[in-house]
């Protein structure tokens, strides 16, 4: 008997252990079927000419399409010889160029993709000698699986589109003031004449910066791949420029007016209070961080399709793009900034232009499709019918008939029958066709926006020979856009000048400035980009450090008055060391005309700017997630099923354990008694 226990006890040991190795260890033949397959997406969002070499911007998003967990991963992309990637070219990852091979390996926090889970934002610039379209491979490297698989890259595609609803998301970044005293709505300007004014009727001067992003496929702010947008954002404002252009695209526009959001392409490291949040949140975060530093926005729909080389096409509309959509995209922004005097104003369109045998803008009293003079009235009137209160920018066109009588339909083909000027720098239309908006209120918000550039951009006739700030005016200038600051018509605004500190565009530059400086015209600079091929910017690479040479430069015409940079906000002072718009004109009482006709609607992405900005400004780093929670990171189901192994071996064992040890111990007493005498059960259990 006692034999027979004792074999009992060892036969149930042997199962409990034979148990819980099942528990602990899976053979690789049962983990094959929850194999990690890695995807991935390579975009190029940008590309540029600089000193003889070709700079390009790529996109990479990676999915993992398998069932188990990816703990880490590698990319390697083949580059061309005597590729450079420079001092912040890559973010969300570590680079290394070696033997002509860019290898990509991730930092600390995306190192592990979850069964089904994606990340979207590894991204970098490079410098080629020659260009090249670049592709590469992904591959799974230390999966949870015994086995990965490599996602080749099959070709550049589209940008990424994310369609979801959107979720409530409280976030943290740089802390901010508060704004709760600002009223909102004292803000909004008119004009007089050449002269814009507040609502008191003070002159007002508007110097800005440029700083895109938006339409270049990136879906946020270029350069947040190096920075902190909510930093940079502070230190524009800190630099004293009060006004921010916008570039935008109106397919961005259009995908978040029918509920999609495009991935925005940033550096999760520096921007951690944007996780969570989708374009159009960070979007609205950006507003509200310019609110915050008393730093106004223009909107400018920069191009019809999102490209980086959307500029380049000709009109506001496209194949893809037609002239209803961009004005659904001019009317979704209208109606949701319209509570907002952030936004004080839109820039209908950038640079329309085309040659003579080119479907060029044209600008004449036809109605016809081209012709810019129409749309922008049209346009124009969209914006004004939702809110009253902003101030509409139309730029010019390139080209303009010599004889309008005899070729005021822009048709003849001849380059000769034409002045030519910067791409939406010609306005000599509107002395000949003026805007009209239809009432004295809405052509009070009018303000002409003309673009000027210098050599470095192209060698315009009017450089040749030894131009001077007097022949500047007499061969370009005067007759091109200036004659409607001299005489009186209305305000203009210099979207864009700008471009090397060198000559002879420095020459140029300097020229552009005494202008600014003599007429007190309103500018925004191009551009706070570093990636602006054939310009600069006002940042280095890594879009923190400003060149201190340009800024100084600039800084000689931006609004000051008794050494303090004066913002367009009545309440909130501009930037650190600023000052509001009161100290120089007196605080303004609103009143239901100058408001807007209405709030815009409660939704979940509106609520969830306001709780990013009031987050942000308490320090706040929680992040609330939706209802529908997805799995938590790191968690797959053959992990939950493993874990439910675990609990039902637990249970065995802690159930039979006892018993079998009662019985051996009872066994070994009666065995005690017997003096071990009943041996014969050994046979008995050995057959």
């Amino acid at each position: 008997m006692t034999s027979r226990i004792g074999i009992l006890f060892r036969g149930l040991s042997l199962v409990l252990a034979l148990t819980l190795a099942g528990a602990l260890w899976t053979p690789a033949s049962r983990k094959v079927s929850a194999a990690a397959s890695l995807e991935m997406t390579m975009t190029r969002t940008n590309s540029w000419e600089e000193n003889g070499r070709t700079s390009a911007q790529y996109s990479i998003s990676l999915e993992n399409k398998g069932t188990s967990k990816i703990n880490n991963w590698t990319i390697t992309i083949p580059v061309p010889e005597g590729s450079e990637m420079g001092s912040g070219g890559g973010w969300n990852g570590v680079f290394k160029i070696k033997d002509s091979v860019l290898t990509i390996t991730p930092v600390d926090y995306n190192k592990e993709i979850a069964a089904g889970a994606k990340i979207s934002d590894i991204g970098f610039i490079i410098s080629m000698k020659e260009d090249m379209d670049l592709a590469g491979t992904a591959e799974a490297v230390g999966a949870s699986a015994e086995t990965s698989e490599t996602g080749k890259v099959t070709a550049a595609s589209e940008t990424d589109t994310q369609v979801t609803s959107e979720t409530t998301a409280v976030v943290s970044g740089p802390t901010g003031i508060d704004v709760s005293a600002a009223p909102g709505g004292d803000d909004w300007l008119h004009t007089d004449g050449s002269r814009i004014l507040d609502a008191n009727g003070t002159e007002v001067w508007l110097t800005g910066l440029n700083w895109f992003g938006y339409n270049t496929g990136t879906n946020i702010f270029d350069g947040c791949w190096s920075c902190n947008m909510r930093e940079a954002l502070a230190s524009i404002a800190d630099h004293g420029f009060n006004l921010l252009r916008i570039p935008i695209s109106a397919e961005l526009v259009l995908s978040w007016k029918n509920g999609s959001y495009p991935d925005a392409n940033y550096n999760r490291a520096e921007n951690p209070e944007l996780e969570g949040l989708t374009s159009l949140q960070i979007f609205d975060l950006a507003i509200a961080t310019c609110k915050e530093n008393g730093l106004k926005v223009m909107l400018d729909i920069h191009c019809a399709e999102t490209d980086s080389m959307g500029h380049m096409k000709n009109l506001w509309y496209s194949d893809k793009i037609s002239t209803e959509d961009y004005l659904d995209a001019l009317a979704f922004l209208a109606d949701r900034y319209k509570s907002d005097d952030t936004v004080i104003a839109f820039d209908l369109k950038n640079e329309p232009h085309g040659k003579p045998n080119e479907e060029s803008a044209i600008w004449n009293d036809s109605d016809d499709l081209n012709n810019w003079k129409a749309v922008a009235e049209k346009a124009g009137n969209t914006v004004l019918d939702i809110n009253p209160n902003v101030l509409i920018m139309i730029e010019g066109i390139e080209i303009y008939p010599k004889d309008i009588a005899a070729n005021g339909d822009f048709s003849s083909t001849d380059s000769g029958d034409y002045y030519f000027n910067w791409w939406g720098g010609n306005l000599r239309g509107v002395r000949d066709y003026p805007i009209d908006f239809g009432s004295d209120a809405k052509n009070a918000q009018i303000v002409y926006s003309p673009h000027d550039y210098g050599p470095a951009v192209f060698m315009q006739p009017w450089f040749e020979g030894d131009f001077t700030y007097e022949s500047l005016q007499k061969d370009c200038w005067n007759d091109n856009w200036l004659f409607i600051e001299k005489e009186n018509i209305a305000p203009l605004l210099i979207g864009e000048w700008g471009g090397f500190m060198t000559e002879p565009n420095l020459a140029w530059m300097t020229c552009m400035r005494s202008l600014i400086a003599e007429y007190h015209l309103n500018h925004t600079f191009w551009c706070f980009n570093a990636n602006s091929g054939d310009t600069g910017g006002m940042v280095k690479d890594d879009f923190k450090t400003w060149d201190q040479e340009k800024y100084e430069f600039v800084k000689e015409v931006l609004w000051q008055e008794n050494g303090k940079f004066v913002g367009l906000d009545h309440v909130i002072p501009l930037g650190s060391s600023g000052i509001a718009l009161s100290v120089l004109s007196g605080s303004v009482t609103t009143s239901p005309e100058t408001a807007a006709t209405s709030a815009p609607s409660p939704s979940s992405d509106t609520s969830a700017a306001s709780d990013a900005t009031a987050a942000a400004s308490s320090g706040s780093g929680t992040a609330a997630a939706g209802t529908n929670s997805p799995t938590p990171a790191g968690t797959s189901g053959s992990e939950e099923k493993d874990g439910w192994i675990m609990w039902t071996a637990a249970a065995i064992f802690f159930t039979v354990a006892p018993s079998a040890i009662i019985g051996y111990l009872a066994g070994k007493k009666r065995n005690a008694n017997t003096n071990n005498t009943d041996k014969g059960n050994k046979d008995t259990n050995d057959h």
